[in-house]
């Protein structure tokens, strides 16, 4: 019977063949170089049941968590980085066994692994060199102090609002400026004198106003020397003077003066105050004694406004206001409050009386302490549809009314 595993020819091999075609199935053959093994199979004689070297996806022993390669032995880790999803994690720290002795590796950690940068963002290659130059990330930087923040601007109407001028004065001094208050300060032999400035048209009318010789030789100048010094909202009419402040006599050395005194409780307008010299040197008042503190200084202003009254009425300071009043009363005056709500003021009672007369500052009036210091208070009649008046005008219509009666 003939045999269906042999091919006709008496050929054999140790392969087997597929039977149809001649094709070997598996063996190589007698007489050639083999057929290339399926899957890497083993060479002809092998057993079929052996093990595959490397079998098919799916087959064969996992790969290990640390993907770590039989060829590797004692290298430690493959080279290879660990496909995603297999293999050991990496450790927060991302030191890669090759490293050894040295700290970190070179390689920065992906995003999403590893530790995260301090905050000072100190590299490790750094050493003793501190910190590191590169800049830290964006997201891992820390918000600025508050030192480096930008400042807020202040608004435009205040940055460009000029500051007020301050007069080049030397200490110790002030600048009198005006026809008027300098005239006044040049014939006052109490007045120490240092500079007087003018312009040429200045000096005629300031020689209009007092004939020479005066105490001290002018400097000639323009407007706009006067104006650095001053300022250029000053109405200076072209004529300046710098002198020391005169020297306040005592209560006692201005009570030798005949006339009513004037007594001013926390008015701190210059300009008021000035216009009150103004009118007490007008209706004769013998002082006009104000607060030592909350009281405008002796300045080119007040003198300015008192035009030239400054050096006619002495100007006292009080440290404290009730005594002075009751100084006052000792010395036989009578101390009489302006006060709106009071009944008018009669000069014809008042007539055989020497008078202090206090003015309260606008607004508040009299203190409590001041009013219930006084012998008496009065208002002024007022008949027409206005309820109060400015302090300096007040006080001139309150001294009209003490003067018209002697």
């Amino acid at each position: 019977m003939r045999n269906n595993n042999q091919r006709p020819g008496g050929r054999g091999g140790s392969g087997g063949f597929s039977g149809q075609g001649g094709k070997p199935r598996g063996g190589a053959s007698s007489g050639g170089k083999g057929k290339r093994p399926p899957f890497g199979g083993a060479k002809s004689g092998a057993s079929r049941s052996a093990p595959f070297a490397a079998g098919p996806r799916g087959r064969g022993e996992a790969p290990s968590r640390s993907f770590t390669s039989p060829e590797a032995g004692a290298r430690g880790r493959s080279e290879r980085p660990a496909p995603r999803g297999y293999g050991k994690a990496p450790s927060r720290s991302y030191e890669s066994p090759e490293a050894g002795a040295r700290d970190r590796s070179e390689r920065p950690a992906p995003r999403g692994y590893g530790k995260a940068p301090s905050r000072s963002y100190e590299s490790p290659e750094a050493g003793a060199r501190g910190r590191s130059e590169r800049p830290a990330p964006r997201f891992r930087a820390e918000a600025p102090p508050r030192a480096f923040e930008t400042p807020v601007a202040e608004p435009r109407a205040r940055a460009e609002r000029p500051a007020p001028h301050v007069p080049q004065t030397p200490s110790g001094a002030i600048w009198l400026y005006g026809l008027h208050a300098v005239a006044a300060a040049l014939g006052n032999p109490a007045r120490h004198l240092r500079r007087l400035l003018l312009t040429e048209e200045a000096e005629s009318a300031l020689a209009g106003t007092l004939p020479r010789p005066w105490a001290i030789t002018p400097e000639r100048t323009d407007r706009a020397r006067i104006d650095q010094l001053l300022g250029r909202d000053m109405v200076h009419q072209g004529v300046a003077l710098l002198v020391d402040p005169l020297a306040t006599p005592t209560l006692a050395e201005a009570l030798e003066r005949p006339g009513p005194v004037v007594v001013l409780d926390q008015v701190t307008d210059p300009r008021n105050v000035g216009a009150i010299l103004r009118s007490a040197a007008a209706f004769g008042a013998a002082a006009v004694i104000a607060q030592e503190r909350n009281a405008p200084e002796e300045t080119g202003a007040l003198a300015k406004a008192a035009s030239g009254a400054l050096e006619a009425v002495p100007l006292l300071r009080a440290v404290n206001l009730a005594r002075t009043l009751a100084a006052l009363k000792a010395a036989g005056l009578w101390v009489v409050g302006l006060d709106a709500d009071a009944p008018p003021l009669s000069g014809t009672a008042l007539r055989e009386r020497r008078v202090a007369l206090v003015m309260g500052a606008e607004g508040a009036g009299l203190r409590r302490l001041t009013r219930e210091t006084c012998d008496e208070t009065a208002g002024l009649a007022m008949p027409g549809a206005m309820e109060s008046l400015n302090v300096s005008a007040a006080t001139a219509i309150a001294l009209y009314e003490l003067t018209r009666a002697g």
